[in-house]
Order: structure tokens, then C-alpha cells, then sequence
């Protein structure tokens, strides 16, 4: 009778857990329209990869809620679609989807009224949910209001932000010039404006972006010069990164000459950690070679742990012994800065490298002596130094 009893609680309690369980509904979007079409309610469309956290997060803790899923299945028609399957990708590439999880929210005739991305709290998105089925709260609407009145920041405010709740930055830009372009150049240095620029322009060659530049010390006295750096830091990135994250060299060296023609330090510095990313990604040592010999001690010169990054890559890549040697000097100066086991030991195998055994045994003995007095495994020393020995 206790085995029953004790079979009855598991049951109900898998019964539980499997209710509250999030399980995507996989409804082909052909057949979703058709049936949003004939209920004539929205279509909802989750946009998700399993190996995503954050969708994860979702389904577990916000989608799996009773009163989510009932919200849900009344007001929407809801269809759930992996990105890296064939409907998925369709639709990732349909509405240029780049964070992931997405949340669609389309009309009959499949027109995107609102969109959100990321996790968010379940009394968060329930709002959300029923801002999507405001009409004076769709995109649409607010488009039609700003457009109508393109020089209204308010209107203009009100639209970008439901815009970028769902959107990438990028998609912020075309709003963003419209109302900018309502502007003359002396009302663009504004505490509002200044809003407007730092939240929608993305274009590097844009004529606001442009201007910000020509007019830091004036922009910086109605925000602040750390906000214009950082800024300036965003639209470099927004620039180069995908580039490099798609290892499009092509259009890499393209765009690196417009961030580079910004001439400012921090941009350059950005530039040339870019520069050293693609190059070992794409393994172009002699562009790595050249850019690092030309800018290292410019640019990075007071980075001790990224001078030894550099070191460490031209021990692994780089072979000729002029080349080796002015890592050698890099090295060296990152010892200067922070005396470690690491860089010592990154020092002795560059000696070893260039066949200076009387170097890279006083480093190799130097990282053994760092490594005893913190108490850490000198493995590595020893059979470095035990290699030096015996030859």
C-alpha cells in the first residue's frame, strides 16, 4: 500500500512538472497565417536555438507559466521556430533577425506590428504582450505619427523605443536620420538631440556622426566627453565587428580605412585589436606581422597582457628571427609593467626560439623562482629548463 502511495506522488508530481513545461509548438508558418488569417488574431512567432541561454531562460521560467501560455493561445496565433531548421532560417533571414530569442508579432497580411527580443521577467513580457495587441501601440501606427510629423521628438522618441525593443541597433539608423535631418547643425548640439545621436546613428560617414566629431568639446558640455568616446568606441565597433565575427576580409580592409580615418588614438586602438583578431582568425601572419610592427608599442604599449598576447602569437606563428626579436623587446617591457611567471616563461621560449640559450635559461629560472615563492605548478619551467640543460 506505501509502494502505491509512493508511485501515486511520482506520477503526479511528473504530471506537474510536465504541465509547466515549455514545449514549442511547431506549427508550419504557411498553416499559421492561414489560421491567423481565419480566427483574425495576430500571429505570434518565437524565434529560438537550442543552444541559446536566454531562449532557454524563456521557455523554462516566462513561456512554461500557465498564465503566459494562456495569454498566449487566447489572443495569438502562436507558431515557435528553431533558427538553424528550414522554416527558422527563412524567417531569421526574413526579418533580419540577430539576437536571439526573438519575438514576432504579425498582422494577416504578415506585416510586422511589434517585436521584442531578448529574456525578460513573465509580469514584463505579459505587458508586453498586451502592448502588441494595442493598435496605437504597433509600429505601424507610431511609423504613420513620426512620419507625419518628423521634426516631433517626442513622436520620434515614443517610436524608436518600441523600434529597438525588437530591432538592432542598425535598423534604428533610417528613423533616426529622418528626424536629424529636421535639424540644422547648430540645434543638433542639444541634450536631446545628443539622446537622439548616441541611440540611432550607426553610419560612420553619416553627416551627424561627422559633425559629432568636428564638435566634441561642444557636445561633450551638454553630455560628456566620456559619453562622446564611448560613442564614438559603439559606431567602430558596429562597424567592424560583424566583419570580423563573419571573416569578410574584403569588406574588413574596406571599412577599416573609414574607422581609421577618424585619426584619434582610441579608435585606432580599436582598429588595430580588430586588425589582429581577423589576422589570426584567417592565420594572414604576414598582415599580423606588419600591423603589430607598425603599432605595438604605439598603441598598446602600457597593455602588459596584451603585449605577452602578441608575444605568445608570434612564438606560436612567426619565424623569422628579426621578427622574434622585437617580440623579444615587447615581452621584455610587459615585464616591466608586471613581473609574472607567464611572461617570464613566454620570454625564455622566444629566447629558446631565436637560439639564445644563455637568455632563455635566466628567464626560464626566473619564472621557476616566481612560480616556487606564489606556490604554483612550474611544470612547464621545469621541462623547459630541463630541455636547456641538456643541450
Amino acid at each position: 500500500m506505501r509502494f502505491l502511495f509512493i508511485a501515486f506522488l511520482a506520477i503526479t508530481f511528473q504530471t506537474v512538472i510536465s504541465q509547466n513545461q515549455f514545449v514549442p509548438i511547431d506549427i508550419p508558418y504557411k498553416t499559421a497565417l492561414e489560421t491567423a488569417k481565419k480566427e483574425a488574431k495576430p500571429l505570434f512567432v518565437m524565434l529560438y536555438a537550442d543552444w541559446c541561454p536566454h531562449c532557454n531562460l524563456m521557455k523554462s521560467e516566462v513561456l512554461s507559466d500557465p498564465a503566459v501560455k494562456d495569454f498566449l493561445n487566447k489572443n495569438f496565433i502562436c507558431t515557435y521556430k528553431n533558427v538553424e531548421k528550414e522554416e527558422g532560417i527563412a524567417l531569421k533571414s526574413k526579418f533580419n533577425t540577430k539576437s536571439l530569442p526573438t519575438f514576432l508579432f504579425l498582422d494577416s497580411n504578415e506585416n510586422l506590428v511589434y517585436a521584442l527580443k531578448g529574456e525578460m521577467k513573465k509580469a514584463e513580457f505579459l505587458n508586453e504582450l498586451q502592448y502588441a495587441l494595442n493598435p496605437k501601440m504597433q509600429l505601424p501606427y507610431l511609423e504613420k505619427e513620426f512620419m507625419g510629423d518628423p521634426s516631433n521628438s517626442d513622436k520620434f522618441f515614443t517610436y524608436l523605443n518600441t523600434l529597438k525593443k525588437g530591432k538592432d541597433r542598425t535598423e534604428l539608423s533610417p528613423a533616426t536620420h529622418i528626424y536629424l535631418n529636421t535639424q540644422s547643425d547648430k540645434q543638433l548640439i542639444s541634450e536631446l538631440n545628443w539622446r537622439v545621436i548616441a541611440n540611432g546613428v550607426t553610419d560612420i560617414k553619416s553627416r551627424e556622426f561627422q559633425f559629432v566629431l568636428q564638435h566634441q568639446k561642444e557636445f561633450a558640455a551638454v553630455a560628456s566627453q566620456n559619453r562622446i568616446d564611448k560613442k564614438i568606441e559603439n559606431i567602430v565597433n558596429e562597424l567592424l565587428r560583424p566583419l570580423v565575427d563573419n571573416l569578410d576580409t574584403i569588406n574588413y580592409y574596406k571599412q577599416r580605412e573609414i574607422a581609421k580615418s577618424i585619426r584619434l588614438q582610441k579608435t585606432d586602438s580599436l582598429v588595430f585589436k580588430y586588425d589582429l583578431t581577423l589576422a589570426e582568425r584567417t592565420e594572414k601572419w604576414d598582415f599580423y606581422k606588419k600591423v603589430t610592427l607598425e603599432d605595438t608599442q604605439k598603441l598598446v604599449w602600457n597593455d602588459a597582457s596584451f603585449l605577452k598576447d602578441i608575444g605568445n602569437t608570434y612564438f606560436k606563428h612567426i619565424n623569422d628571427t628579426e621578427s622574434l626579436k622585437k617580440a623579444v623587446f615587447w615581452v621584455n617591457h610587459s615585464l616591466e609593467l608586471n613581473d609574472s611567471y607567464d611572461g617570464n616563461l613566454l620570454e625564455a621560449k622566444l629566447y629558446y626560439k631565436i637560439k639564445d640559450k644563455k637568455k632563455a635559461l635566466e628567464y626560464a629560472t626566473e619564472a621557476k623562482a616566481i612560480a616556487k615563492e606564489m606556490g604554483w605548478d612550474s611544470k612547464e619551467a621545469d621541462a623547459l629548463l630541463a630541455e636547456l640543460n641538456k643541450k
